[in-house]
């Protein structure tokens, strides 16, 4: 049975595309396209990039995507190499790390209303409870019963102006 790289090689060259043209098609660098084709996946930091890359290449080449995912998969794991999952739920733990997996799946534009709206309870409710809380205070509390100290030893409690 030919090898992954094999099967995607000869689909390109059946459609007469080139490298160069699939690279472009697919937005995956020439020389990523040449190492998938060769099966020398020791170009690749981890096993999701091979993946993704020979995902995308097998959907521009409109081959059976699945098929060559499963057969990849087999490559890799007689390669030594530790397949991921696409996605792993989240394992038995608190609501912090249930939130985080949560928020991780959501997309941006959809995570800012939800924080905005968040944000804005938040500031409501410190009001509501500032407001509830706060010790109230005469106005004129604190306040000492002598403002004007006037250097005065006539017994007057203001000087009078001099003309």
């Amino acid at each position: 049975m030919p090898t992954v790289g094999d099967q995607l090689k000869a689909a390109r060259e059946a459609q007469r595309l080139t490298v160069t043209q699939v690279a472009d098609m697919t937005k995956i660098r020439s020389d990523h396209i040449r190492a998938i084709d060769s099966g020398n996946y020791d170009v690749f930091s981890a096993p999701v990039y091979i993946r993704g890359f020979v995902r995308t290449y097998a959907t521009a080449l409109k081959l059976d995507t699945n098929l060559i995912l499963a057969q990849l998969n087999a490559e890799l794991a007689e390669g030594g190499a530790q397949i991921l999952p696409a996605f792993q739920a989240p394992t038995a733990g608190g609501a912090l790390d249930t939130a985080m997996y949560h928020i991780s799946k959501t997309s941006r534009r959809s995570l800012f209303p939800v924080l905005l709206v968040v944000l804005a309870v938040g500031l409501a409710a410190a009001g509501v409870y500032h407001l509830n809380h706060r010790v109230v205070q005469h106005p004129l509390a604190g306040l000492s019963a002598g403002l004007y100290d006037g250097a005065s030893t006539s017994g007057e409690t203001l000087p009078l102006p001099k003309h």
